[in-house]
């Protein structure tokens, strides 16, 4: 298994933005498809972003669309959520979650995950 680490949450203002980046361990980090979820306070872990393992094809929640954008770079290990036009709604705890030889949309019903990280808070003030 991967372990991974999340890093570039923040506090924002209504209409700003952040990056957010998943840091792997391991050798093998191209095997895996990757995704970013979110847990508001009083509220299920939700998808928000999935990306396959060579990144060809990205998966993204209707709340996110044309707003996120998700990457990866195999050469370093890491996944990254770019993140723009933040609104109050998008406050929430990120998770990044792998999943070996995954789909990306298997991964968006949180099926077949492997690993998650450890999450970094997002805020966004209005």
């Amino acid at each position: 298994q991967v372990q991974l680490v999340e890093s570039g949450g923040g506090l924002v203002q209504a209409g700003g933005s952040l990056r957010l980046s998943c840091a792997a361990s391991g050798r093998t980090f191209s095997r895996y498809a990757m995704g970013w979820f979110r847990q508001a306070p009083g509220k299920e872990r939700e998808f928000v972003a999935t990306i396959s393992l060579s990144g060809g094809i990205r998966y993204y929640a209707d709340s996110v669309k044309g707003r996120f954008t998700i990457s990866r770079d195999n050469a370093k290990n890491t996944v990254y959520l770019q993140m723009n036009s933040l609104k109050p709604e998008d406050t929430a705890v990120y998770y990044c979650a792998a999943a070996f030889d995954g789909s990306t949309q298997a991964m968006a019903i949180m099926r077949g995950i492997n690993s998650w990280g450890q999450g970094t808070q997002v805020t966004v003030s209005s």
